[in-house]
Parts: C-alpha cells; structure tokens; sequence
C-alpha cells in the first residue's frame, strides 16, 4: 500500500487531531504509533480507533528507534509528506527517565531523516518545542532567537531535532519545517499536563500542586488552532532563503530549504487565572498546595507567532474560556464523571 501523507505519533494528542483532520478532508493517511506506556494506553487506543472508522486511514504500530523495522518501514510506503508528531514527550520524566528521550527523540529521529533522505519526501514538518527556549527570559519567544540554553533533556532533545532536521536539510536538500508548540490543550489531551491533571484532582478533591507559588505563565493553545497551524504549512514547501546572512545567520531561516516557526495562542494566561477558569467550569473549588519551581520547568512562555501571521495568516481563534469549556466537556463524556 503507498500514501501520500504520514503522521508519526498518530495515536498521541496532537497527531491524533492532525490525522483527523487530515483524513476528513480526504487524504490518504497511514498512522504510526508505539502506543507505550508513559500513560493510560487506552486513551491512546481509544484515539486510534476513531481513526481506523476512515476507509483512508492504515495503522503501522512501530517504534522509531528500531531501525531495520524503520528502513523496511520506508521500503515497503512512499509518502508526498510527513507530518512527524511523535516523541517521548515531557520535562518532569525527562529527569526521571533520560534514556527515553534519547531513544525516541533523538535515535528515532534520525531513523526518519534517513527514511526522508531515501525516498524523497517533498516535505517533512516535525514537531519541536517551546521547551526550547529554556533560559531565555526575552519575550516574546522568537523563532529568529538563539536558543542554546535549555533547562531540561527533553528540550536539549527538541533542539538536537532542530540540528538534524538542518543538516539533513542541507546536505540531501530535504524541505523541512519545525514548529514549536506552546502548551497544547483541548478535548483527548494529554494525562500528564496540567489542565488533566488539575480536573482529575479538583474533582477526586486532592490537592493542585501549584509550582513557583503560582506565579507562572503559559501561552495555552487551543488544539484545533494548532492543527489548523500545522495544516496550513503542508504546502508551503521551504526553499532556501536568498537574504540568510551567513555573517549574522539568523536560526529561524537558512541557505537550505528549512524553516522554523512558533505555534502558539501569542497571549499568555497567568497559572491562577488558568485555574479559576477550570474550576468555573468544574463547579468547584480547588485545594491547593503551593510549592516552588519543579526543576527544568520555566516561569513564562510567550509566542511570538508573526512568521506563521505572515506566512500564512496564522491567527487563533479560540480562547482560554472557550478552550477550557470543551476539555471539560470532553472530560466528562470520556470519564463518565
């Protein structure tokens, strides 16, 4: 069987989305997921079947990091373009479990970049991180910003996948784009992130841990402006950028056909604010336990998304309110509570 387009990650939160999407608008999708372990596998199972209702829709369950599987993987399907979700995502497990990381993020990275460079893919897009930003306190985060002091392994991981699409892209002339999403959230998220984790405390009646005391932002972005984001780029096939500097190289452009871009909501939520929203929408009040800084976490994300404005009239359109209502909403159909 051949297809025109593959989602890497397609059982995971925003791939899921994305190959939704992508199949309701009729595309030939194939899926490649592991469906491991770092949380609940049936909500992962439970995303895919939806996906296997599509007559367009084929699953290979794969792990990146095996290599002959990934080599026979490319052999056997040709893809137009790829749409790479997948990874070991996380800052708190990258201290727990740095090998994962590793593994997925970076071996298994490089196990698709050599898939890309043998069979000639018009176009990958890769998901990378605003993790990336790690130390920078200059806001708004821009893609035209350096970003060589992460704070925590995954991030480090997020970069390393920046420096290989580059060089991938320089040497075989692979087109390739990589977005830095901000704080995804919505309907089907992911357990491990903050707004799961505060609805299933605030309704068991635990408490919210509630790091640095409160005093944090992040940029929330709605999971249908991301995908309509990523979606928006599929045809936008970078070429190298005749203006790029090699005196004063700016990171988000090259000489070779790559590019980076922010996808985020450009509007920051302070955390207590976040938390007041969600407790509206529950109907209840949370417990809370204010604790300082959680190791490789930062303070503040903010996306500077003017690339994607310009590029393709790139603007989000869902509020935290709007947002916050649906993945409860969501929540409570799912869970039954």
């Amino acid at each position: 069987m051949t297809s025109t387009l593959l989602v890497t990650g397609c059982a995971g939160f925003i791939g899921f989305h994305l190959a939704k999407r992508l199949l309701k608008e009729g595309h030939p999708v194939v899926g490649l997921d592991n469906l491991n372990a770092y949380y609940e596998v049936a909500l992962k199972e439970a995303r895919l079947n939806i996906l296997q209702e599509y007559g367009n829709f084929a699953f290979v369950k794969a792990s990146l990091e095996e290599r002959q599987l990934m080599e026979d993987f490319f052999k056997e399907y040709r893809f137009n373009k790829i749409m790479h979700m997948a990874a070991q995502p996380g800052v708190r497990y990258s201290l727990e479990n740095p090998h994962a990381y590793i593994d997925s993020n970076v071996v298994g990275f490089l196990n698709l970049l050599e898939g890309c460079r043998h069979s000639g893919v018009e176009h990958l897009i890769f998901a990378s991180s605003s993790s990336v930003y790690g130390a920078n306190t200059q806001k708004p985060f821009s893609a035209h910003q350096n970003v060589d002091h992460p704070v925590s392994l995954y991030a480090a991981t997020k970069k390393s996948n920046e420096l290989m699409a580059h060089t991938y892209s320089h040497l075989y002339g692979i087109p390739s784009t990589g977005l830095r999403f901000f704080t995804v959230y919505g309907p089907w998220g992911r357990p491990d992130m903050s707004p799961f984790i505060f609805t299933r405390s605030i309704l068991s009646g635990e408490p919210l841990q509630v790091f640095n005391y409160g005093d944090m932002k992040r940029d929330f972005t709605y999971i249908d402006d991301v995908v309509e984001g990523v979606v928006s780029l599929m045809d936008l096939i970078p070429e190298p950028d005749p203006e790029w500097d090699s005196a004063y190289p700016d990171p988000g452009t090259s000489f070779a056909p790559y590019r980076i871009y922010n996808i985020g909501n450009h509007q920051p939520e302070d955390l207590m604010c976040f938390i007041e929203i969600l407790e509206h929408e529950l109907g209840k009040k949370a417990e809370k336990e204010f604790l300082p800084m959680q190791p490789g976490d930062v303070k503040e994300t903010f996306a500077d998304i003017s690339g994607l404005q310009r590029e393709v009239g790139f603007r989000p359109s869902t509020s935290l309110e709007q947002g916050v209502k649906k993945f409860v909403e969501w929540y409570r159909d799912y869970y039954g509570v």
